[in-house]
């Protein structure tokens, strides 16, 4: 069975400085049309860094949930940036922590339904103290929680956010 979906035309409501938002017309398989809500974003690159025995995550206010949340040093790609860089980039300027080496364990596609944004993630390998330097108007926090309390707290709901489950998981799985 054909699955695909032909963009007829792409039609800009918004363009932001973090995402762009569209609603398109579009083709089903069977020909038949169709509207089709699409947010742009273009991309993040996240670390999974255990030091030390412990898992280093930032705590900050997400507006869009209104609470903290406790997630892996992540941040989003600039205009054609290789996602190692900004990994290790978002590493150093959020925990001062710097790496010798990234490992790429996946790519995740956080909402598909929606939006075409990419999260690639990578574990920080041989890692090293540096200085941390926060971008203007960014506020978090370090925390470093031992691994197995770490996976205790996604069995918990304490960890909510998606890049960091399924990065913690697949760690635990390559580490089997």
């Amino acid at each position: 069975m054909k699955l695909k979906e032909t963009t007829v035309q792409k039609n800009y409501i918004f363009r932001g400085k973090i995402m762009n938002v569209r609603c398109d017309d579009a083709l089903l398989p069977d020909g038949k049309p169709c509207r089709r809500e699409i947010i742009e974003h273009s991309g993040g690159a996240a670390v999974l860094c255990v030091f030390e025995g412990n898992v280093v995550f930032v705590k900050q206010y997400r507006y869009a949930y209104g609470e903290e949340v406790l997630e892996i040093p992540a941040g989003k790609l600039e205009a054609d940036e290789d996602p190692e860089i900004a990994a290790k980039r978002e590493l150093s300027e959020e925990t001062g922590l710097l790496a010798e080496k990234l490992m790429h364990l996946f790519t995740l596609y956080p909402s598909p339904g929606y939006t075409n944004e990419k999260i690639y993630i990578y574990e920080a390998i041989d890692v090293k103290k540096g200085v941390r330097h926060l971008d203007d108007g960014e506020f978090l926090n370090i925390e470093f929680v031992p691994l197995f309390r770490a996976y205790q707290m996604i069995e918990s709901g304490e960890i909510r956010d998606a890049k960091t489950v399924a990065a913690l998981l697949a760690y635990r799985c390559e580490k089997k």
